[in-house]
């Protein structure tokens, strides 16, 4: 339905979503409502150039998204935090090994329905492997990931995982209620099913990414994961905590030599 063109209906609808969520959008490339022939074409807005910037230090590390900062921790145990008193294993929600990983650190960020939608990768990275695991739909808004344990390693998700300078680093898509599907800009849509993962393997390719390069995109809102391994990043916790704001290319850390 979000993808439909019904023309004033679409609009009208546009208008509600823009008040109601008090949407920016003077930051998008499109500034006009007619402009946009779906909401799904307005939800994934691509933004004017320079409404965000990037941190001049090749060694700071830059927010992946628009959101809240839901979670920044250490991997204690092989597990992540997902609220107060609720852990889960790193290993569910990867789908995979997580040695590279373990003791090393994590953010979740929140994108809100009035959020950009795309992602952005945070620092320099060769990707090595795209995952989707297929799983439920929960939503993930701040009741949600409080009453529901083990959400994020239930719900439909998309795994990235990098090489960089200081080794191994994952970006992780979780799904949400609504989500028809998610997008990377190696493979294009990746539709949500009940089938079993599906892997893309770029070992053999030289298929690099600079910080702040477009990965993917949300077709609704939802929830990004950065996974790193120990002794790669030390947190901005000065200035960070769980419900802080944050927008794209915001410094999240630094790089640790």
């Amino acid at each position: 339905m979000a993808r439909r063109r019904w023309g004033l209906l679409t609009r009208l609808f546009i208008h509600w979503f823009i008040r109601h969520y008090r949407v920016r959008l003077n930051e998008a490339a499109r500034t006009a409502v007619r402009d946009y022939t779906s909401f799904a074409d307005f939800f994934t807005r691509s933004l004017r150039d320079g409404a965000r910037g990037w941190p001049s230090s090749a060694t700071t590390l830059g927010c992946p998204v628009d959101g809240v900062v839901s979670q920044l921790d250490r991997i204690t145990d092989g597990r992540l935090i997902q609220a107060k008193g609720i852990d889960y294993p790193l290993a569910d929600l990867l789908g995979d090994d997580p040695g590279p990983y373990l003791g090393g650190s994590f953010t979740t960020l929140y994108l809100r329905p009035q959020d950009y939608h795309r992602v952005h990768v945070p620092m320099d990275g060769r990707l090595k492997s795209i995952r989707h695991l297929p799983g439920r739909l929960w939503p993930v808004r701040p009741w949600a990931v409080t009453g529901v344990p083990g959400l994020f390693s239930r719900n439909e998700r998309v795994v990235l995982e990098f090489s960089g300078k200081a080794g191994p680093w994952a970006l992780v898509m979780v799904g949400a209620m609504m989500v028809g599907s998610m997008e990377t800009v190696v493979t294009g849509p990746i539709r949500g099913g009940r089938g079993a993962p599906t892997r893309w393997n770029f070992e053999a390719t030289a298929c690099e990414f600079s910080r702040g390069d477009e990965i993917g995109r949300f077709n609704f809102g939802s929830t990004v994961i950065l996974a790193f391994g120990p002794g790669q990043v030390t947190w901005n916790l000065e200035r960070l905590a769980p419900g802080h704001e944050i927008r794209l290319g915001q410094p999240l850390g630094r790089l640790d030599d």
